[in-house]
């Protein structure tokens, strides 16, 4: 790649990486629209990292409250709304570890197509634009509890099929079970700590057997632009969120949908 397509592609993932509009989708479209070739494992690695970082030095402080407080109810058995936290985070992760280890390779064989994109992008568009209608309890991240929590790691099970976007399946998920929009997204970035830590490490053990070739100046780029792009990303949605809805980036998915669906009959 050229450091044009580095920069585009690292962009694309730090901005969309958090946004209910699907990163994976994204990634993928540049090959299908413009002829670029596959960006490759190392890329992917990369761009994930940046990401990873982003939203691990944002909520850098929750994070260490929760591990901090986990760890501690481990030894002494007593909760704290941070040790309950961090335990729902866990069992929220379940669901992605199973379904990515059993269907990652029939998912990244049959569903990487346009089609598929332009179909999840309109369905789970529709669908955010469905719970955050009818959004109305409002509870907070610290009131989710286990089974709403495993209903939300189902939901971001279903992510692993490109167009879906984790962070939409996932903010749906908590905006219909009643959470408010500020916690939904608070809990699903939260979420993405522990699925891309793993992501990361399985991506690079890929990427180590296969013996592909590593440009590190396009790495490091990559890495430094979505860190950057991601990190300004989480901070203006958080405060958009709270104003104008999912209204925003519904419409979005509607319009990449029509669009996708045009290139397809074209």
């Amino acid at each position: 790649m050229d450091t044009f397509q580095v920069i585009i592609l690292a962009l694309i993932q730090g901005l969309t990486e958090f946004l209910p509009i699907s990163s994976s989708a994204h990634l993928i479209l540049p090959a299908q629209l413009l002829g670029w070739e596959d960006q490759g494992l190392s890329f992917d690695v990369a761009v994930n990292t940046g990401s990873l970082l982003a939203v691990v030095m944002y909520f850098r402080r929750e994070l260490l409250s929760m591990f901090t407080a986990w760890t501690g109810s481990i030894v002494t058995r007593k909760q704290s709304d941070e040790s309950k936290l961090a335990w729902w985070i866990i069992l929220a992760t379940i669901p992605a570890v199973i379904i990515g280890f059993s269907a990652k390779d029939f998912i990244e064989t049959h569903f990487r197509s346009i089609e598929v994109i332009a179909a999840t992008t309109i369905i789970f568009g529709l669908l955010l634009w469905w719970a955050d209608k009818m959004q109305r309890e409002g509870f907070n991240e610290f009131q989710v509890g286990w089974k709403k929590a495993l209903v939300i790691g189902i939901a971001q099970a279903m992510a692993l099929i490109p167009g879906t976007s984790r962070s939409g399946a996932t903010i749906t998920a908590a905006l219909m079970l009643g959470l408010s929009r500020e916690a939904a997204a608070r809990f699903s970035f939260l979420m993405s700590v522990p699925v891309s830590l793993g992501a990361a490490i399985l991506v690079t053990k890929d990427l180590l057997s296969s013996g592909q070739v590593i440009d590190y100046q396009a790495l490091g780029l990559g890495i430094l632009v979505s860190f950057i792009a991601a990190y300004i990303c989480i901070h203006y949605f958080l405060k958009i969120i709270s104003k104008m809805g999912m209204t925003p980036f519904v419409i979005y998915r509607l319009a990449l949908g029509a669009v996708l669906c045009w290139v397809i009959f074209l």
